[in-house]
């Protein structure tokens, strides 16, 4: 059981913080840094032939293993460690943050009149143990015209999200159906991260 009902996020996500702070979970961010030895901490990059559901969990799983181990290595009080992964897949491929407007527009495209999946792990780790958890979204958007599709591409909301597209965002506009979690499409699906805490003694409302 954890005596003190803190943790910390190994997470950079905006969106992270606020879910945890919805559920009135109390947390610090944990930055992973890099170093001259390791130049990135987690390498997404998808094996050859790897399941979506395979790479989000492995990624996820290397997340709160790299936040435990920064944990420890910068001697910082010893607390449960939460880390997440999503991603979006479209005909059972990874569809990532796109890297300029043009590849957003193209995903938005593709995204258009179409059910897509958004798979969201999220992971705990403490001393010797980790637990992880995966969510599956299906989500139904709108046909979206090409002015449209120009319009939101304007506001930059896309450029840095998997699918080029927020939920929260300007983009809930076009969500006609999900069957799943929202906060899991948000980037942490909060049922299963309640659930993931309870395990390890954290109070939860």
């Amino acid at each position: 059981m954890i005596s003190h009902p803190r943790i910390y996020l190994s997470s950079q996500s905006p969106r992270r913080r606020e879910l945890l702070k919805q559920i009135g979970i109390n947390f610090e961010t944990l930055l992973l840094r890099s170093n001259s030895s390791r130049k990135i901490d987690v390498d997404e990059t998808p094996h050859k032939n790897e399941l979506p559901e395979t790479h989000v969990q492995r990624v996820c799983q290397e997340k709160v293993k790299a936040g435990w181990m920064s944990l420890q290595s910068r001697n910082l009080p010893p607390l449960p460690v939460l880390a997440a992964d999503t991603s979006v897949i479209l005909d059972g491929k990874i569809i990532g943050k796109p890297q300029d407007r043009e590849q957003a527009a193209a995903t938005l495209c593709a995204l258009s009149g179409r059910q897509h999946q958004v798979l969201s792990a999220v992971a705990v780790a403490f001393e010797e143990r980790m637990e992880m958890r995966l969510s599956v979204s299906k989500v139904t958007m709108a046909t979206l015209s090409e002015e449209r599709i120009r319009r939101y591409i304007l506001t930059s909301e896309p450029l840095d999200k998997a699918g080029a597209y927020a939920i929260q965002g300007y983009a809930a506009a076009f969500i006609q159906h999900i069957d799943g979690s929202y906060s899991g499409v948000m980037g942490l699906p909060l049922f299963e991260t309640a659930e993931l805490l309870q395990t390890f003694g954290y109070p939860i409302l």
